[in-house]
């Protein structure tokens, strides 16, 4: 029961914590476990769950000779996991509730394909809020157990104290049947947004080697107290003194367990199955080592500029996977040509890069997030490269507050230096003059233009974040060098300007951009240290007559309510006539099992009101009107 006395508490959904996500593992990871393919374990195993997590357990399958059983939804039918599977059952419709959440559903595909075994996960992060204050309890009850019964099946909740400022660092324990059980190091997981990790690392820069081990212990020995058997971790909040708290136990793989794998060399989805059928632990404690360091940034299909990451849907019209780099791991559930759709969880992979040191990792990390291709979706990797290259994350002087602490206004993206700057207006100048003398060269050869083909120097002007840059550019060989405002930068690189990544080296620097779009105005798109920027490239002649155009007048937004996401409408607060204040709630938008509640800007009279519960509401579709 919520009373009045309540203060600074965390509502949880009963099954928030089973944080249970796992994926594709890449072939460049190399586990010292050995698949013995005479130790007999299951002929067939259902995987009652979709996307990467099914992929990741049936990659492991596969290489220990088992068979495996994927189930979908109706829109699920042509996803990764259902072609990766042996056998496919079809067990509803979209919503969760109707399809993989559905037990009975799930029981009848068991039991038509002649599974042995099947594996279950759960979201992770859902259903938490924190309340401040008496009405802050009350609203947060109400949304977490809505998004509990949306995520889970099971409105439940748990009233916690709310611990602030912590670091949130969990043990991964490893337990069988015959009461052996082992700790396999820690994850660092207090990078977070709205609960949820965001970068993860093993090990944590912040334990020593006593600390460590008490950990390891007291998980190890809270899993044999309770007889657990399989893989699961054991999560603690640690304060700046190294005290520890225990917080919670997972009882699944969890998300971030491909760096605990990196570091560790073994598979943890075959020490499960192998646990599972009843055989005993192939290692001890003194044979688990930490070997080098990994890190796992979460990609998500969200808006990281709307409360650091707003779920965003669509078509993969281009994806790229950075699997060509050394040392890095791609575990996704997706290909170019899927859908990310409002009924299922953002996530698109989890990338994840290895190094014999931190700073290694760290370099790895920086090059696969420039390297990722991702369109059609807007997407976090904005967010991922600010952080993994933020100096304080790099210190490690990290809690769970460093998002709201380091960006208390909000994600803006990259914040372009003078140097930076330069950079991106020199490049962009290279791109476009590249594009002229291409375009000069084909009319050439059709003897259409007696232009030539190369000219000795461009007069540019480049208009970026409503600066303007007087250019100058030259060209030799496969270097041009442009005088952005009186400095000089050399841009090179043998780029094809229909690839999406642009590799060049700037003043001696190797960069990847990422050219977003480009069109036949000057208007270029790129991506630059992992932050879009729009850039205009204009000759001197266009620039001065482009200045006498007239400008749009921005839409004055004060009055009205738009949904700041796609996604269906879960109530509406209010009606023409009312009198709402600020900070009032006008309606709730639940996306990817996420609800949102949208309140009201400014005391004003409720004008207009433009959707209804159950309907489904694009991205910046308009919902009420205030006068």
């Amino acid at each position: 029961m919520i009373t009045s006395t309540l203060r600074r508490v965390l509502l949880v959904a009963k099954h928030a914590s089973f944080q249970s996500r796992c994926c594709v593992a890449s072939s460049r990871v190399q586990y010292s476990t050995v698949y013995d393919s005479n130790e007999k374990t299951f002929d067939k195993i259902l995987i009652a769950n979709r996307g990467e997590i099914a992929c990741r357990v049936m990659k492991t399958c596969k290489k220990m000779g088992i068979k495996t059983v994927a189930v979908h939804s109706d829109v699920d039918a042509s996803a990764v996991h259902v072609k990766m599977a042996d056998e496919a059952v079809c067990v509803g419709p979209a919503p969760t509730n109707k399809s993989y959440l559905n037990m009975d559903a799930i029981m009848d595909a068991i039991r038509k394909t002649g599974s042995q075994a099947a594996t279950r996960v759960i979201l992770w992060g859902k259903g938490m809020r924190i309340a401040w204050n008496d009405d802050e309890t009350r609203e947060g009850f109400r949304l977490s157990s809505q998004e509990a019964a949306s995520s889970f099946g099971d409105d439940r909740l748990l009233i916690e104290k709310f611990v602030d400022n912590p670091r949130h660092i969990e043990i991964q324990v490893l337990a069988d049947k015959h009461g052996n059980a082992l700790w396999l190091n820690e994850r660092e997981c207090s990078i977070q947004r709205r609960n949820q990790k965001v970068v993860e690392e093993a090990p944590s820069t912040f334990l020593d080697p006593e600390t460590r081990r008490a950990m390891g212990e007291q998980a190890v020995q809270l899993a044999k107290a309770v007889q657990y058997s399989s893989a699961g971790t054991v999560e603690f909040l640690v304060d700046s003194n190294k005290n520890f708290y225990f917080l919670e136990m997972n009882t699944r793989l969890q998300v971030e367990h491909p760096i605990t794998e990196c570091i560790t060399g073994l598979d943890l989805v075959q020490q499960m199955i192998r646990v599972a059928k009843g055989f005993p632990l192939l290692h001890k404690q003194e044979d688990i080592p930490i070997n080098g360091w990994a890190i796992e940034s979460r990609v998500y299909a969200e808006d990281p500029y709307k409360s650091f990451g707003l779920p965003s849907i669509g078509r993969l019209s281009q994806y790229q996977e950075p699997i060509n780099l050394p040392k890095v791991r791609v575990d996704s559930g997706i290909q170019e040509g899927s859908d990310i759709s409002i009924y299922y969880d953002p996530m698109i992979s989890k990338l994840v890069t290895y190094g014999a040191t931190r700073a290694e990792a760290l370099q790895r990390m920086e090059a696969a997030l420039d390297n990722y291709v991702i369109r059609g979706v807007t997407h976090n990797i904005p967010l991922l490269r600010e952080i993994i290259t933020h100096p304080r994350f790099i210190s490690g002087d990290i809690t769970t507050n460093f998002l709201p602490e380091e960006y208390p206004e909000g994600f803006k993206g990259h914040q372009l230096t003078s140097e930076g700057r330069r950079e991106l207006v020199a490049t962009a100048a290279a791109l476009y003059v590249s594009a002229q003398l291409r375009s000069q060269r084909f009319l050439g050869n059709l003897r259409v233009s007696t232009t030539p083909q190369e000219q000795r120097q461009w007069e540019l002007c480049v208009e970026l974040e409503k600066g303007s840059h007087t250019v100058a550019v030259s060209r030799s060989g496969s270097t041009f060098t442009v005088e952005v405002d009186g400095v000089k930068v050399e841009v090179s690189g043998e780029w094809n300007l229909a690839s999406a990544l642009l590799p060049v080296t700037i003043n001696r620097t190797p960069r990847v951009l990422q050219c977003l779009s480009r069109d036949a105005g000057g208007d270029i798109t790129l991506q630059y240290l992992g932050t879009q920027f729009k850039v205009r490239v204009l000759s001197q002649l266009v620039s001065t007559l482009s200045a006498h155009m007239p400008e749009k007048v921005p839409e004055d937004t004060s009055s009205i309510l738009r949904s700041p996401m796609p996604g269906s409408v879960v109530a509406v607060s209010v009606k023409p006539g009312d009198v709402v204040a600020e900070g009032q709630e006008i309606c709730v938008i639940e996306a990817m099992k996420m609800q949102n509640s949208l309140i009201a800007a400014k005391a004003a009279k409720v004008k207009s009101v433009h959707c209804k519960a159950g309907e489904t509401v694009g991205e910046g579709d308009l919902l009420v009107q205030l006068e």
